[in-house]
């Protein structure tokens, strides 16, 4: 198992594969002023595969296809097809905003992967439009049913949480657990390259303990769910006789840094070696230099003994990326 220089056992690749997104979520992405990445500088789909590759050498065991939105890939099957081929044992999941799932579902279950996460804010319509822009809530619903007839469940359900704009509806989205095999996710509030000052961006975040409050005033006593993984980012929780859980990821109020085993790789081959800092390595350089599997594991390797102990959100400091050019 790959370690960093602090100790910590590194084997978790979330691969980012494209910077566009066919939504723009109001804490992510602009409306307008947005520069993509060039075609060309895109990792293809047998570049990933060699990352892949390279990273299971080294004794990665979970990958994760992140975007923007991965299902605007025209080659994703491709892609994943390729990480199935490098990563026969390893779990490979996809985030994704749903939208494109009803018909891509099935075939991305045909080709390997295991699961998907769904972004998915509030269940109030209206709302929705607001955070999620451009998103349609019978669309992701049906994205979501359709990952579930594929088998490609757990189903999570991504909810980023923001005071003042869905922190009141956290308590329907936890009610979604009651009779649903689904885990609703509750997420802080983190700061990337927005620009606003630092103390607006705070009054922005809403901890874990106040949406687990809520929850609780109004569906009952959440009780906790074991951890299977110690490097699992959320504490997870279960209403009394529901099917699904309530996970809360706290970044901000109570981070996990300690634990983290996990490097992003952009769409553009930057290895990024904390989502909440600019540090990185160049492994498309190396890709493409012809240095082939072996030289790409060498600076995997020696990128990953300089991830740094943890993040400084304490101090101000936070990534420049957008979360849409970080994969999350």
């Amino acid at each position: 198992m790959p370690r960093d220089g602090h100790g910590r056992i590194i084997d978790y690749l979330r691969i980012s594969v494209m910077d566009r997104c066919n939504l723009r979520c109001s804490y992510c992405m602009p409306l307008e002023g947005l520069k993509f990445l060039p075609e060309d500088q895109l990792l293809t789909a047998a570049e990933i595969q060699m990352v892949v590759e390279a990273a299971v050498n080294c004794g990665f065991r979970k990958f994760r296809i992140t975007g923007g939105e991965p299902t605007l890939r025209k080659d994703l099957l491709q892609i994943i097809g390729g990480m199935r081929s490098v990563a026969p044992d390893a779990d490979i999941a996809m985030t994704s905003n749903g939208i494109l799932l009803p018909g891509l579902a099935a075939d991305l279950k045909k080709e390997g992967l295991d699961r998907v996460n769904i972004h998915l804010d509030t269940l109030d319509d209206q709302r929705l439009r607001q955070i999620m822009r451009l998103a349609d809530l019978d669309k992701i619903m049906a994205g979501i049913e359709a990952a579930s007839d594929a088998g490609l469940t757990p189903i999570k359900l991504n909810s980023v949480v923001v005071r003042g704009v869905n922190d009141m509806d956290v308590v329907e989205m936890a009610r979604l657990t009651i009779d649903r095999p689904i885990h609703v996710r509750f997420i802080e509030l983190m700061p990337f390259g927005s620009g606003e000052p630092e103390e607006i961006a705070q009054q922005k975040v809403v901890p874990s303990a106040d949406s687990h409050s809520s929850i609780e005033s109004a569906l009952g006593d959440l009780t906790p769910v074991p951890a299977k993984d110690p490097s699992d980012e959320s504490r997870n929780y279960q209403l009394k006789n529901a099917v699904g859980t309530i996970g809360f990821i706290s970044p901000v109020s109570d981070p996990f840094c300690a634990f983290c085993n996990r490097v992003r790789l952009s769409a553009e081959g930057k290895l990024l070696l904390c989502l909440l800092r600019d540090d990185e390595a160049d492994l498309r350089s190396v890709i493409r230099s012809g240095m082939g599997i072996a030289g790409i594991q060498s600076a995997l390797e020696a990128a990953i003994m300089k991830k740094p102990v943890g993040h400084a959100l304490d101090q101000g400091i936070h990534a420049s990326r957008r979360m849409h050019e970080i994969g999350g």
